[in-house]
């Protein structure tokens, strides 16, 4: 019923024409295929396509890792866990931010990156079943950052045509339907731990951004002190 009136007060609703800059146009197929030659270009796509892959090849496999591996229910434990798992894929943006404003952004993602591998290898490695827990939701928040900053940082690899990168980019998310099936099929054959092991190569891939990105202007930055006042 609330979806239904949206549609209502959308369609009786009038909105400004907007009127797009040149840079913020999808722009032709030629357009597109330019960029397709430029290696950055292809080199962010896949940045996409990783984090969008690690994301969705860890919390689409959680609850059934706990289970099998921990003998959690994967509709009690399982579920709470995916679903902390995103709520501080949310909460850390925020962190994110402020980090943004102290760090460079490269650093920010390489310390983010790390940090999502080191508790990914705590899941699937513990003994202890609360451990492996509390570190699969341990990633989400690590992995809160990553999107934000890949894709500014792609953008900001470019002059221009921003409006068809941002498309080419955003066809990354194709990611989250490829690692999962992959995670599933070596699963299925060698077992879940090391099916899940995959998303250290999607990280692997974030990871390596932070050393093979060159922005055109790097992300401006403040002291501690002038951030609290």
């Amino acid at each position: 019923m609330v979806a239904i009136a949206m549609v209502f007060v959308v369609m009786l609703s009038r909105f400004p024409k907007v009127e797009l800059n040149e840079d913020e146009k999808v722009g032709s197929f030629a357009t597109i295929k330019e960029l397709l030659k430029n290696k950055y270009v292809v080199l962010f796509f896949f940045g996409i396509f990783a984090y969008v892959g690690t994301e969705q090849g860890v919390a689409s496999w959680i609850s059934k890792f706990l289970e099998e591996y921990h003998g959690m229910s994967a509709e009690v434990e399982g579920a709470k866990a995916t679903s902390w798992f995103w709520g501080l894929l949310t909460i850390g943006c925020f962190l994110g931010l402020g980090l943004l404003k102290l760090i460079d952004s490269k650093l920010v993602l390489r310390i983010f990156s790390i940090s999502a591998m080191i508790s990914l290898a705590t899941a699937l490695t513990a003994s202890n079943g609360m451990l492996a827990y509390y570190a699969f939701i341990g990633v989400g928040f690590f992995a809160s950052v990553m999107w934000s900053i890949v894709f500014s940082l792609a953008l900001n690899s470019l002059k221009d045509n921003h409006g068809a990168f941002s498309g080419i980019l955003c066809s990354g998310i194709l990611g989250g339907a490829v690692v999962p099936l992959i995670v599933g099929v070596l699963g299925d054959a060698f077992g879940l731990r090391i099916g899940m092991s995959f998303v250290f190569l999607t990280l692997s891939y974030v990871l390596s951004i932070t050393f093979w990105a060159k922005p055109l202007i790097k992300n401006k930055t403040i002291s501690l002190k002038e951030l609290i006042s």
